[in-house]
């Protein structure tokens, strides 16, 4: 239920704000239609840029205000030199780049602190309909049709996890996100239960 005069964001969003911390400087990679750099900036008076590839998404954060380059992440964050930002921000886009090990690296090059978040593919829906179907799944986190899917890479929140242990990354939050009902459960089970994860990770 909401509370009266509090402010109310989608769920990955507000934990994102809560872990930034006030007048920071964040770069948002797929930065996409400027929604949470917006907010960024306003709920926590960042310095904020973005990266997008998609040129009519950049249009719409010009509209915003938000200071956003036309780039290609895959390519490199070569311009920015080290620890640049306070926070890089990698949510929901991960999983869209061609060489997500390359991106990964040089986010936790130019930032201090990286905040990614991505679909968890080992969802329990998900496994359901490969197992029964045979099919590649569609789910609210994976919404897409496997020809129209913008995900060139689909890991597990297991996936990364492990990841992160192997490249000596440090995981220091970490939030999961389902269905209301499953919330509690998701945080034991969250490779199993979460639809989304959200971890804030350095060197």
């Amino acid at each position: 239920m909401d509370i009266p005069g509090r402010k109310t964001f989608r769920p990955d969003y507000s934990v994102i704000l809560d872990w930034i911390k006030n007048d920071s400087s964040v770069l948002d990679l797929g930065c996409n239609e400027g929604e949470l750099l917006s907010l960024i900036v306003k709920e926590k008076n960042a310095r904020a840029q973005g990266i997008e590839i998609d040129e009519l998404a950049i249009y719409k954060c010009v509209e915003l205000g938000l200071s956003v380059s036309h780039q290609d992440i895959d390519n490199g964050l070569s311009e920015y030199s080290d620890e640049s930002f306070d926070y890089v921000i990698l949510n929901q886009s991960i999983q869209q780049v061609k060489k997500p090990d390359r991106v990964l690296r040089e986010s936790l090059r130019v930032g201090k602190e990286v905040i990614i978040g991505f679909p968890n593919f080992a969802h329990f829906r998900a496994r359901f309909q490969i197992f029964f179907r045979g099919k590649t799944p569609v789910t609210p986190s994976l919404p897409y049709e496997w020809y129209e899917t913008p995900n060139l890479h689909f890991l597990s929140i297991s996936d990364f996890m492990d990841y992160c242990q192997k490249q000596d990354i440090r995981i220091k939050r970490r939030a999961f996100f389902c269905n209301v009902r499953m919330t509690v459960m998701a945080n034991i089970l969250p490779n199993l239960l979460s639809q989304n994860g959200l971890f804030l990770i350095s060197k």
